[in-house]
């Protein structure tokens, strides 16, 4: 009996870029979302309150983040933007918008803990309600809210980081919509027909006899 040959099976190539990009982007968008939308939602919220003294007594005061910081929830625009903006283009450009990314979370982390002990905000309202310009708040406290901020920040560090990381692996939105370089080819005119009565007043303007054979 013959010796029956064994044909080997072909191996599945790796698919570990692939993978890896796969799931680097599902990070980096899931991370880079909720970052933006935990820092713009914190900024709306309470971060310090504390009283005036008035005519009447005290005067309760409270200050929202956006009052007393504008800065992390414009680096949170900043940043969702840089996420999106990061499938518009690549190598380089891909690179750049990365970096603004991760450097729009950290300035975000900062500026967060920055305003979780600032009271210059409260200051001013203090003197606007007891008409003093030096008048400052009193019995001052401060929120969680500005700590919830600065993780929205760290969210988006850490997806400008996947990117900068494993960007290069990630899809580019204009591929899908990019058009050949060959130029499409033109549909070759219609035969006229010569018996149509705007091609018999043509053969006469050009001194020709449309009935001649």
């Amino acid at each position: 009996m013959e010796g029956v040959t064994a044909v080997p099976s072909p191996r599945p190539e790796p698919a570990g870029p692939s993978r890896t990009g796969r799931t680097s982007l599902a990070a980096a968008l899931l991370s880079g979302a909720l970052g933006a939308a935990v820092a713009l939602l914190a900024t709306r919220q309470e971060w310090s309150e504390g009283t005036a003294t008035v005519a009447g007594g005290a005067f309760p005061l409270t200050a929202q983040g956006s009052d007393v910081t504008g800065v992390p929830a414009a680096l949170a625009v900043v940043g969702l933007a840089s996420l999106v903006a990061v499938f518009a283009v690549r190598r380089a450009g891909r690179l750049a918008v990365s970096a603004v990314l991760a450097l729009s979370g950290a300035g975000t982390v900062a500026a967060a803990l920055l305003g979780a002990s600032d009271s210059t905000a409260l200051d001013e309202k203090a003197a606007q309600a007891s008409g003093d310009a030096s008048a400052t708040v009193g019995a001052l406290s401060h929120t969680a809210w500005p700590y919830v901020a600065a993780v929205g920040g760290l969210l988006l560090l850490v997806a400008g980081l996947l990117a900068l990381r494993y960007g290069r692996l990630w899809p580019a939105m204009s591929g899908r919509y990019e058009r050949g370089g060959a130029p499409r080819p033109r549909r070759a005119a219609a035969p006229a027909d010569p018996d149509r009565p705007e091609e018999l007043w043509k053969a006469l303007d050009r001194g020709e006899d449309p009935t001649g054979a």
